[in-house]
């Protein structure tokens, strides 16, 4: 009798093809993690020569680590509050209203989570050239880092408006009619009623974005001059020259940043966070 759509997990062959699965895709980060502890003073850092927390102390005592970091968190604090903005307005349209031609928008929106990051990386700089639009390098700071941040809102305010769209679909309009009925304008409604049920999906939605923003090297690398550089762009020219513990260190912080506002975003996103 062949296995039902749930019982393949009592299989003994996809159990071990899961596990050798997940091993595949974690063992590289917990070894990278557990390395950004090692006590090995050499190039190389394969060796494991004993516990010590030093080299996250040089870490945050790299002035130019942390100032990739500073301009890594300025870019994804403003990208992500204009992604949030247009992904709310792109949810509410897409949403409400019927319009010609809406698959193809809804297709357009959609083009840059599908499209690969070197071919949108590559687009985003050929029309800065093109346009002329590039941000001087040594305009003052943040404003120095303007071309990122736009080609970050590119990317991460469909991510933003897919979420938000999701939230949207457990509002009752009823809820919206009645508002109405009650002398409501539709403004009134759009501020009282329908933005407070969409708060969640805004925070998951923005938390998304940050965490795009904030560990994002294929696109920065394309849109990014040399006075202007973010932490991963930053981690990937110190690992041209070698891996060490201080390498390992920065690049644990930036993972567990990345796996806690990933986390909170998931759990935004909850079922019972739903309004019934």
């Amino acid at each position: 009798m062949s296995a039902g759509p749930f019982q393949y997990a009592r299989k003994t062959s996809m159990r071990t093809i899961f596990v050798l699965a997940t091993v595949f895709l974690y063992a590289p980060i917990i070894v990278l993690v557990v390395f950004s502890f090692n006590d090995s003073r050499r190039g190389g850092n394969v060796i494991w020569r004993g516990f010590t927390t030093d080299y996250y102390v040089k870490a945050f005592n790299n002035a130019s680590l942390v100032e990739a970091f500073v301009n890594s968190i300025a870019i994804a604090l403003i990208s992500t509050i204009f992604a949030v903005i247009l992904g709310a307005m792109t949810a509410v349209l897409l949403w409400r209203w019927r319009f010609p031609f809406k698959p193809v928008y809804e297709g357009l929106v959609a083009l840059p989570i599908v499209i690969p990051e070197i071919c949108m990386g590559v687009a985003l700089a050929a029309f800065f050239v093109a346009s002329g639009f590039t941000v001087s390098p040594d305009a003052p700071w943040p404003f120095n880092l303007g071309n990122i941040i736009i080609a970050h809102i590119t990317f991460s305010f469909p991510f933003a408006a897919m979420v938000i769209r999701t939230r949207l679909q457990s509002f009752p309009p009823e809820m919206a009619e009645a508002a109405r009925d009650l002398g409501a304008s539709e403004y009134q409604v759009f501020r009282d009623i329908l933005i407070p049920h969409m708060v969640p999906g805004l925070i998951a939605g923005a938390l998304l974005a940050f965490t795009l923003s904030l560990d994002d090297f294929v696109i920065t690398f394309f849109t990014s001059g040399p006075n202007t550089v973010t932490f991963p762009v930053k981690v990937y020219s110190m690992v041209r020259f070698s891996v060490t513990p201080e390498i390992n260190a920065a690049s644990t912080i930036l993972i567990l940043m990345t796996l806690a506002l990933t986390f909170i975003a998931i759990r935004l996103q909850k079922p019972s966070e739903m309004t019934k």
